[in-house]
């Protein structure tokens, strides 16, 4: 057992918990939850932004341009790879692994996240030992802070494994009995994954790093670090570095280990972060939140225009209210469109909707501010979503248009490229 080692895996995985926030932020985004914020209300009180909308007696209206953004720079991916061959050399592997889907997937992930990670094995599956590559998701992902853009810089890498008790068997018991006993007991015993947390020595914060996503699987850890060993030949003293592997049981129990197998003699993960600025990944729809929160707010106010200019004030005199009547059922009554309010009929002036105009007050012209500063941050313009009206230019005008739009874009296309070389490379050096 080392309980060192886990720890060192547990550190480089709580040191993203800061990225891992700003992911689920963005994800949220992007597909839809774009009221999910903790804001403070007028009270002082930390809320959920949609409570505070709706409780303000607004509805809170979204208009996601972050996901058709995503969607178009996704599709002119798939579209351009048809013409780029971006596995040649390794066909089979690339049919075999489904990789045309699987890098757009990972693209999307990498526009959301600013992370792109896959994992590069050769194992057995479904009856047969073959090269097999896999997205890792970057909640499961831990890494040293490392600067290199290349990633040149990383000397710990690693990722969580939720897997059933059969699968654990397969892999750790080495055909044993008494192995596979002692992970029964090790993984089927009454501690909690809290109380193994604390075998570890103290608080380890979050449990989510020793605690399986899906009930009835086991979590494991496989850590990958750089290790030296002393060469010795008479006087003479050399260190030798290599990649070496560990897979280990939440308590810190070794339950495997092995130098690299690979001939790139390295880690199999293949790892692209942007952009990795300091040590820090500022991804591509984190830049589009703000004014995607403009537009919804902007949304709110001319849904709220509009509400009052269609229902206007009610005066109503207190000596018309029938009896048994209270101002909230009025008020009730009043907010729906075929409400009937009864009234006593009793004085001088009867209730009167009071109806004013007030215009959109720039609102309109505000909105269409917004969206258009959306498309120049982004970079993806209309022509590039192919959803410029083809009769209102020349078809000469369209393309020029398309490819200004895909330079915008040159930077994060290019450093993907750049990560599907470095996995290819990687892919056909096991």
């Amino acid at each position: 057992m080392s309980k060192e080692i886990i720890r060192n895996a547990y550190e480089a995985w709580n040191a993203a918990s800061e990225l891992r926030a700003r992911r689920l932020r963005c994800k949220r985004y992007a597909y839809g939850d774009q009221w999910c914020d903790i804001v403070r209300d007028s009270k002082g009180r930390l809320r959920v932004e949609r409570d505070v909308i709706e409780e303000a007696g607004d509805r809170a209206v979204t208009n996601n341009l972050i996901r058709q953004l995503v969607k178009t720079i996704v599709g002119r991916y798939r579209a351009e790879s048809k013409n780029a061959a971006p596995y040649a050399g390794m066909e089979r592997i690339a049919e075999r692994n489904e990789l045309g889907e699987l890098d757009s997937r990972l693209l999307e992930e990498f526009l959301i996240s600013g992370c792109a990670i896959q994992r590069i094995s050769e194992e057995e599956r479904f009856g047969e030992r073959r090269l097999w590559i896999d997205n890792v998701d970057p909640a499961h992902f831990f890494v040293n802070r490392f600067k290199d853009p290349r990633g040149w810089d990383i000397d710990l890498a690693g990722m969580l494994h939720d897997m059933t008790f059969p699968e654990l068997v397969s892999r750790f018991a080495r055909g044993s009995a008494a192995r596979a006993e002692a992970l029964q007991r090790l993984f089927g015993g009454t501690a909690s994954p809290l109380e193994s947390c604390g075998n570890i020595g103290g608080a380890c914060g979050n449990p989510d790093f020793f605690r399986a996503d899906s009930p009835g699987r086991c979590r494991v850890a496989e850590l990958w670090t750089i290790d030296s060993h002393t060469l010795t030949d008479g006087d003479d003293l050399a260190l030798r570095f290599r990649w070496h592997c560990r897979w280990l049981a939440p308590d810190g129990t070794v339950l495997d280990e092995y130098d690299s197998p690979y001939g790139h003699g390295s880690h199999p993960f293949a790892v692209k972060f942007y952009p990795l600025t300091d040590g820090e990944v500022h991804s591509f729809v984190e830049d589009m939140l703000e004014q995607q929160r403009s537009v919804n707010r902007m949304l709110v106010l001319i849904d709220r225009i509009i509400a009052s200019t269609a229902k206007g004030v009610l005066l109503f005199p207190v000596d018309q209210i029938s009896e048994g009547m209270t101002w909230k059922e009025i008020c009730n009554r009043w907010a729906q469109a075929d409400g009937v309010i009864p009234i006593s009929g009793r004085g001088e002036h009867l209730p009167q909707q009071v109806m004013n105009n007030p215009g959109d007050a720039g609102a309109y012209q505000y909105l269409q501010l917004q969206m258009k500063l959306f498309e120049d941050i982004s970079g993806v313009n209309e022509s590039l979503a192919g959803s410029s009206p083809a009769g209102t230019r020349g078809a000469e005008l369209y393309e020029s248009q398309v490819r200004n739009a895909t330079i915008a874009l040159g930077d994060i296309f290019e450093t993907y490229a750049s990560f599907i070389r470095s996995r290819n490379a990687k892919a056909l050096d096991c």
